[in-house]
């Protein structure tokens, strides 16, 4: 029976417990992607989890869909990013990146020249983005070429390889929350007639493209991958999910990935009862859990590892809190995408607060 304190394995790496760190989102690096000094201390305090799963880190300048994202895709980023995985390493941590393309989400305002974002289709998304003067409208998506698709793919594999420059134990590909994969994934805005659209086998073309290739160019055991299946988040509509998924992990157990992380905000289906017996290898549970329902997860055998994101937001030493049943700290949501050090750096662990 399977305890949040244990150890085990994803590929080579050894991890200290199963208290995995989500990728959240932070909005503090610069223009140009760039995460700032203060960075390495966010994902260092936190370097007690079993494993940190970075930020989305976009992969390429057409990936972008939100102020101050890092990438990864020039030297500066691939150097700042450095500095984050040599701390955390020195602090006895272990640490994947999220790489990602935001697809539709996208807004002219933070795209080269101002372009249209792409999708697998010229489908708008209902709703607004935040820029820093305020929430604009969602734009009517530019089509990708189908060679276009299959640049995009490689822009993946060329993130992952960037990735493992910068000393990341490994990379997670997100195919989840509404971004690109998961646009070619849905039934509302892939609308494609080419190899990549109409049936499930065809939609599914590209997510396994790039495990393809990025499992080619780092290795299957460096590679974890994040779906959020019947999510609706960013406007998207599976309507045949459950078939969609159990196809989608039925070629997922031939890659033999690091781990297969299902974080949904389906708020009509608990999925994990239904994906994990279907997926053979780790798999990591994400979205909502506190302590005592990663407990029962973990003990039931319906999980490898339980994924936290605000309560390690706000608790850098989530770990020990947890092993000793201590007071959480709260998050402030308003300062979840903002700039600088405030709610970033500076929530209290127990020894912190006990100097107070």
């Amino acid at each position: 029976m399977a305890t949040l304190f244990d150890t085990f394995k994803i590929g080579e790496i050894e991890l200290k417990n199963r208290i995995i760190m989500a990728p959240l989102t932070r909005s503090r690096a610069n223009d140009e992607g760039v995460q700032p000094e203060f960075t390495v201390d966010y994902y260092t305090q936190r370097a007690s989890g079993g494993l940190l799963i970075t930020e989305a880190t976009n992969v390429s300048p057409m990936a972008k869909g939100y102020v101050r994202t890092p990438g990864i895709y020039t030297a500066d980023q691939i150097e700042s990013w450095r500095k984050v995985t040599d701390s955390v390493h020195a602090n006895g941590g272990k640490i994947f990146m999220q790489i990602f393309h935001t697809g539709r989400i996208a807004l002219p305002d933070f795209l080269p020249g101002r372009q249209l974002p792409v999708a697998p289709s010229a489908v708008k998304a209902a709703g607004e983005n935040y820029t820093d003067e305020g929430m604009k409208e969602f734009v009517v998506p530019r089509e990708l070429t189908t060679e276009e698709v299959r640049s995009t793919v490689q822009d993946y594999a060329k993130a992952a390889k960037n990735a493992i420059e910068a000393g990341f134990d490994g990379v997670e590909i997100h195919g989840a929350n509404g971004y690109l994969i998961q646009q070619f994934l849905s039934t509302n805005v892939n609308l494609r007639t080419d190899e990549y659209g109409g049936s499930i086998e065809n939609r599914s073309r590209f997510l396994l493209e790039i495990v393809e290739a990025v499992t080619s160019a780092i290795g299957s055991e460096r590679t974890g991958l994040r779906l959020s299946p019947g999510g609706e988040f960013n406007d998207i509509k599976e309507s045949d999910a459950e078939e969609l998924y159990e196809y989608v992990i039925g070629k997922l157990n031939d890659f033999g990935l690091a781990y297969l992380h299902i974080g949904t905000f389906d708020q009509n289906r608990d999925w994990h009862p239904v994906l994990r017996p279907l997926y053979n290898g780790t798999y990591f549970a994400g979205v909502g859990f506190d302590k005592a329902r990663a407990e029962s997860v973990l003990a039931e055998g319906g999980a490898d590892a339980i994924v936290f994101g605000k309560l390690f937001l706000a608790n850098p030493d989530l770990p020990e809190r947890f092993r000793i049943d201590a007071e959480l700290n709260e998050w402030d949501e308003s300062t979840f995408y903002t700039p600088g050090e405030k709610g970033y750096t500076d929530y209290p662990t127990l020894a912190k607060a006990a100097q107070v």
